[in-house]
């Protein structure tokens, strides 16, 4: 039983970490769609903003924890996080990473009152929440099954790891996305490596996927298996360990020195 609760909170680890690099880029567009406000209505905004995502964020929660076990929303969320992923992954690496996206939010916000600013950050934050939380239901679906009563499709251990980390991707963006971004400027390459584990988990999902029992591709038992599971850690270590020591971090300070 120990071994169980080692991997959820091995797993959550990992969610918190994800949550925190992605929460970074979430932060940046909160930041410049509130910049027009003046300094005592903008962090107001960012504040109101965040609360009100914070319900959408439940919402959506509740929501995919009663529709996880149906295959069919399974590969469509595998489907949704493997294009997410490689898009960022596949223009990072061809240059093309787009920063018109910052300039375009700004444009289009200028001039906007305080209100609808507001509903635009919450807006925004829940378009990031939407793809943060299906990362976290294809993590939790990997874990064991608890000693827990289900929640809706989800084992109940497993909705407590995608409700704890949905409250630490809200608690990361408020206090420590300042952190989050200059460790990015330190080490850019980690922006990119965010979006890999989000694909990565993009393949767990759809390993899920084929191993449903409506499916029957792979084995049911072998998302659950011991060497399905040291693949797919002893991977995620090694995109993590790759995005920190990337050529592209060191030539950066090398520049900068």
């Amino acid at each position: 039983m120990e071994s169980i609760w080692i991997e959820y909170a091995w797993a959550l680890l990992i969610l918190i970490g994800l949550e925190g690099l992605l929460s970074a880029d979430n932060a940046l567009v909160i930041a410049v769609i509130a910049k027009h406000l003046p300094e005592e209505q903008k962090k107001r905004a960012i504040n109101y903003g965040i609360i009100m995502a914070f319900a959408f964020r439940f919402a959506a929660l509740f929501a995919i924890s009663f529709i996880a076990d149906v295959w069919q929303i399974q590969a469509i969320g595998a489907a949704y996080l493997l294009y997410l992923g490689l898009k960022h992954v596949i223009q990072a690496r061809l240059g093309k990473k787009n920063k018109k996206i910052h300039i375009d939010v700004e444009k289009e916000s200028a001039g906007k009152g305080f209100w609808p600013t507001v509903g635009k950050i919450a807006l925004a934050d829940l378009a990031f929440a939407i793809d943060s939380i299906l990362a976290a239901v294809a993590l939790a679906l990997g874990l064991p099954e608890s000693p827990l009563e289900d929640f809706g499709g989800m084992d109940g251990g497993q909705f407590i790891i995608v409700l704890l980390g949905g409250i630490a991707g809200l608690v990361l963006i408020k206090f420590a996305a300042t952190w989050f971004v200059q460790l990015l400027k330190k080490r850019p390459a980690l922006d990119t490596t965010a979006y890999a584990i989000v694909a990565w988990v993009g393949v767990k999902l759809a390993v899920i996927t084929l191993a449903h029992e409506d499916i029957g591709v792979l084995d049911h038992h072998f998302p659950h298996s011991t060497a399905w599971t040291l693949i797919f850690y002893g991977v995620l270590v090694g995109i993590v360990l790759f995005g920190w020591f990337a050529p592209g971090n060191k030539s950066l300070q090398k520049d900068k020195s």
